[in-house]
């Protein structure tokens, strides 16, 4: 097996800075899923992805879904060898608002060993990582044959910013070409700049919308103040009755079947270097609530919640206008954890709201989408691979952690191609994903491309940990 040094020493400043061209040429195309006007360029970014490929010997295709094209690539040249799929995404979040980008959002500009634009970290520079890790490896064949030691296979599609709605069909439709040993997902966050990490688990999300009615209009609020109802007051009540003052969901049922942390879970995140007041300064927080008697860790990766995401009713323009609402509604999403199924949670809420509803007040919860937790297992060799390609290219042992966030597909990449899935997060959350002036530091790109060729390494060479 080819040694982390060749590798490194191969990565030539010339290799770097071709890779973060070829990054750049894919940054500056405007690929937002949300926005039919983008079309074309949805197109274009699985056209550069799958060309890129292409050239690197893979048989590649676009193939098309009932919305943006799904990119597939297999370089299968290594019989008995496992096979890994590695998936990622090329669709980006809308910019808005724009007036909040020091530069422009679709032209990468690089300031203080970042590049800045949009799609940067969430995903497209943690997904073309291995495209370029897979290159180096390439390009150390023997006799400058295009080789590798694995069969890879990629899964690159263009929705995943809007809900991955069309590519479980794709996979189902695909079950057997999509086989893998391995699934190797980087679309998140790591710990810390200095904490190589692997994620071993991921909250789901059930996310509903909760409609209040009180009259069949707007109402003057002196000729009704006082006697008729006012939506956004009856909402706001629902509201203040979802959590209790400890912080706890008061969904009946909520909580059944969450699973506690182990003793040693709660020892490895105990040690992980962490400081409240720093994550609260880092955020502009003057306080961090949140469940009682856990700590900041625990209730951001392992306990569920329950918060407010959007709010509307009644007049929102500039000056004043005396109005009673008559409609009202919320965004509510509910982040899960194992033991908790989404669908289950979903129908609990719509069954609560109703029940707490102020006099007056007709309720509506609609279900908009969901996902299941994820919790993998850390003994798994392709995690340990993981984990050792890490500690060789940030020389110290990685941290496992947890994901407060949802990867939805995750659970159908398990249950359908029943292989393991790797975390392997190369970003910060100080690369500001879905936020304006979205960057990624130019050395994660790199270590992720030297991880990423070292991750294949070891699971070619299938040592034990």
């Amino acid at each position: 097996m080819t040694t982390l040094a060749n590798l490194t020493d191969h990565y030539t400043p010339e290799a770097r800075a071709q890779a973060e061209t070829e990054l750049f040429g894919l940054l500056r195309i405007p690929s937002v899923s949300a926005d039919p006007a983008h079309a074309g360029d949805m197109a274009h970014a699985a056209e550069f992805l799958r060309a890129k490929l292409a050239a690197l010997g893979f048989s590649a295709r676009t193939d098309e879904t009932a919305g943006h094209p799904v990119v597939y690539a297999e370089h299968l040249k290594a019989p008995g060898a496992p096979t890994v799929l590695i998936y990622g995404h090329y669709d980006v979040q809308p910019e808005a608002p724009l007036d909040k980008w020091e530069t422009p959002p679709f032209e990468p500009t690089v300031r203080g060993g970042r590049v800045y634009a949009r799609g940067a970290t969430d995903d497209k520079g943690q997904a073309y990582a291995h495209i370029r890790g897979v290159e180096l490896l390439l390009s150390q064949g023997a006799d400058s044959s295009k080789t590798l030691p694995l069969n890879v296979k990629f899964l690159l599609e263009g929705e995943e910013e809007v809900g991955s709605a069309n590519l479980e069909p794709y996979i189902r439709q695909h079950q057997e070409m999509l086989k893998a040993d391995a699934i190797i997902i980087s679309d998140g966050s790591r710990f810390a700049p200095d904490v190589p990490t692997v994620t071993y688990g991921l909250r789901g999300l059930s996310y509903v919308e909760v409609h209040v009615t009180g009259a069949n209009r707007d109402l003057h609020s002196g000729s009704y103040g006082g006697a008729a109802p006012n939506a956004i007051n009856m909402l706001a009540n629902i509201i203040s009755r979802l959590k209790d003052d400890q912080g706890r969901v008061t969904i009946p049922g909520f909580y059944d079947g969450v699973e506690d942390l182990t003793e040693t879970e709660r020892g490895m995140w105990a040690g992980l270097p962490h400081d409240d007041a720093a994550f609260a300064a880092s955020i502009g927080a003057t306080a961090l609530p949140g469940e009682a008697g856990y700590s900041t860790l625990e209730r951001l990766w392992a306990r569920p919640t329950l918060d407010v995401n959007g709010i509307w009713g009644g007049y929102q323009g500039e000056g004043s206008k005396t109005v009673i609402a008559g409609t009202a509604g919320a965004k509510i999403s509910m982040r899960l954890v194992p033991g908790q199924d989404p669908e289950r949670i979903t129908r609990l809420i719509q069954a609560y709201v109703p029940t707490i509803a102020p006099e007056g007040a007709q309720v509506e919860v609609k279900a908009l989408h969901g996902g299941q937790p994820v919790l993998i297992d850390l003994e798994n060799p392709y995690v340990q691979a993981a984990g050792r390609a890490l500690e060789h290219v940030h020389g110290k042992p990685p941290k496992f952690t947890r994901g407060g966030g949802s990867i939805p597909i995750v659970s159908a990449f398990r249950e359908l191609l029943h292989a393991p899935v790797v975390l392997l997060d190369f970003g910060l959350n100080e690369d500001a994903p879905h936020s304006p002036n979205e960057s990624f530091a130019l050395s994660d790109y790199h270590n992720g491309v030297l991880t990423s060729a070292r991750m294949l390494q070891e699971i070619a060479a299938g040592r034990e940990a």
